[in-house]
């Protein structure tokens, strides 16, 4: 990694919608929750209720969703023109920041997010992926 890609160029954050305290301040919205829902299916739900989508299983559960390559691959590749967007000489440039949202904030998001965070470290940016509301109880 160069010195110039160390830099933090993006920071994600996931959350969940139904905690009502999505973070603030100017992204990229990405919204997961036309995804499949681990909790809400009945063939894994017991399973997916115990991980978070940082384990395996439900990162590919969630993955494999009809919709989700594609939802990753826009929202990376919509960063991407952002930060390589040519500057004003002079202009000081800015980090560009995205938003991964579902309902609770454990599985959707936080797989989606780790996914788009691969592929912006894949293509040389520096970037920090945060969880919010990973550590709380899944919402009915």
């Amino acid at each position: 990694m160069t010195r110039e890609n160390a830099l933090i160029q993006s920071v994600i954050t996931s959350y969940g919608e139904g905690h009502h305290d999505a973070p603030h301040g100017s992204a990229l919205l990405v919204d997961t929750r036309p995804l499949r829902n681990p909790p809400d299916d009945p063939a894994v739900r017991e399973t997916m209720m115990q991980f978070t989508g940082l384990d395996p299983e439900v990162a590919r559960y969630v993955m494999a969703t009809p919709g989700a390559e594609q939802l990753v691959a826009d929202a990376a590749a919509r960063a991407l023109a952002l930060l390589r967007a040519p500057g004003r000489p002079g202009a000081r440039h800015f980090r560009v920041d995205l938003h991964v949202r579902c309902g609770g904030g454990r599985h959707r998001s936080v797989a989606v997010a780790e996914e788009i965070g691969r592929r912006l470290r894949a293509a040389g940016v520096g970037c920090e992926v945060e969880h919010r509301h990973i550590d709380r109880p899944v919402l009915p």
